[in-house]
């Protein structure tokens, strides 16, 4: 009587080598990027000394083209291979922070250049990220997505740790100017490892819907992105939470810098120590995210993390001046743990569920709704630090950020137990965007563990 073969043991990914090579790309990338990230609002709070509705206005004019740019962005991904996007992404936004320490060395810096730069970085990085989150399904097995997130997620979280400690020191050494050429450089490095993958990514298939052989144009694929989104009865949740958490906190973090150095009088160098001791949350949450969401199940992770990164603001809020460092600390730290576990099994949820040729536009769609409420919560939350005050606005913030996770609690993915795999029926998009009879079941993928719960 013949008996059953025993199942392959699975590898980790770092046996992965083209996995490796994006990771350590993305490693390096993340790094280099903590630099700007304290650099550009310094330059415009102490070196161009901007009023808070130009120091918000910064912010909003860098993430504008997510906006402008999302949706024709996803339909390129999903008609182009991902690889030469993510290549050309990284060196263009080198070549954009560059010209920032050459317009420094001239004496010739204004805050017009750094909306420009901000804006040319922004639409490329809309590229980048889309066409990243959709390459990842296609490089590594997709019961090896989250171990793939969460791999990333560490990295990104080690940046944050590290980095902003790291960056504060070179720019109260050389200036901040100066110091962003590191992240040029990290893009370029960037570049250079996203070259050595050697896996063959084949042209994306596109459908003909005409008797030319053409396929459909951008006004209809924008349409089945959108559609697809707002009526899956998961992503369009993970959305709703998702973007309102990023308007609220956006509407702190807007004028956040400008409050800890103008009225607590935080240094460079204390900016830095604040973030990094702050972001070893997110290094916890990465590591702890896949673990999480084993025991108890993917959904309820989902729905328990938004719960906690929700109400992470308030410590900033209620800090006394003369416990400002603990109390910021601790508010990154909360916010940074929750945000890492929410964002690896959101993110990997929505790549499990979404057939190989949406991925693109499900992306795009997801990054249209989630991070273009971004510029509007600079935009609120720099016009009310110029109006109602710096701390008052913070609170605006914090408050409007507690009710955060009501979608997806009131929602099917608080059920979800292990991640599924798009649905047989996922081709029909406009009977599942319509919400009619399609199979969603959640159903295990292959090799996963057993979860009775869901998180991260």
């Amino acid at each position: 009587m013949a008996t059953d073969a025993k199942a392959p043991k699975r590898t980790s990914l770092v046996r992965h080598p083209d996995f490796v090579k994006l990771w350590t790309a993305e490693t390096v990338s993340q790094f280099g990027t903590q630099v700007s990230l304290l650099a550009l609002p310094l330059i415009a709070a102490t070196i161009l000394d901007v009023s808070p509705f130009e120091f918000g206005l910064l912010g909003t004019i860098e993430f504008l083209p997510f906006i402008l740019l999302s949706l024709p962005a996803g339909v390129w991904v999903d008609r182009l291979r991902r690889r030469p996007i993510l290549i050309i992404a990284d060196v263009g936004r080198a070549i954009a922070l560059l010209s920032i320490p050459v317009a420094f060395y001239f004496d010739a810096l204004t805050i017009w250049q750094l909306y420009l730069v901000g804006f040319v970085t922004g639409c490329l990085t809309v590229f980048f990220d889309v066409a990243y989150q959709s390459y990842l399904p296609a490089l590594v097995d997709r019961e090896d997505l989250v171990e793939g997130n969460s791999k990333l997620e560490i990295s990104r979280s080690a940046a944050q740790m590290t980095g902003p400690g790291i960056a504060g020191v070179i720019i109260g050494a050389v200036t901040a100017p100066i110091a962003i050429i590191l992240d040029a450089l990290s893009f370029l490095g960037s570049a250079v490892f996203l070259l050595l993958i050697r896996k063959h990514e084949p042209l994306p298939e596109r459908v003909s819907t005409g008797a030319d052989g053409k396929g459909p144009g951008m006004r209809t694929e924008i349409g089945e992105g959108l559609r697809y989104v707002l009526g899956h009865r998961y992503l369009r949740n993970i959305a709703a939470t998702t973007g309102t958490s990023n308007l609220f906190s956006n509407i702190c973090f807007a004028i956040l810098l400008l409050y800890l150095v103008r009225e607590l009088g935080f240094t460079a160098e204390v900016l830095g120590l604040t973030f990094s001791l702050g972001s070893i949350g997110f290094l916890v949450g990465a590591v702890a995210a896949n673990r999480i969401a084993r025991r108890i199940g993917v959904g309820p992770t989902i729905v328990g993390s938004a719960m906690l990164f929700g109400p992470s603001l308030l410590p900033i809020a209620l800090a006394p001046p003369e416990l400002a460092l603990p109390f910021t600390v601790a508010a990154v730290f909360i916010g940074g743990f929750g945000g890492a576990v929410y964002n690896i099994n959101q993110v990997s949820l929505r790549q499990a569920i979404t057939p190989e040729r949406m991925q693109g536009r499900m992306n795009a769609t997801m990054r249209f709704i989630v991070w273009g409420t971004i510029p509007f919560g600079n935009i609120i939350g720099g016009a009310l630090g110029g109006t109602i005050g710096l701390h008052e606005t913070i609170w605006v913030g914090a408050i409007g950020s507690l009710f955060a996770f009501l979608p997806v609690f009131f929602s099917p993915v608080r059920g979800i137990r292990e991640m599924p795999v798009p649905p047989e029926a996922t081709d029909d998009l406009a009977r599942d965007s319509v919400g009619e009879a399609t199979d969603e079941t959640p159903r295990p993928v292959p090799g996963s563990p057993r979860a009775s719960m869901d998180e991260d």
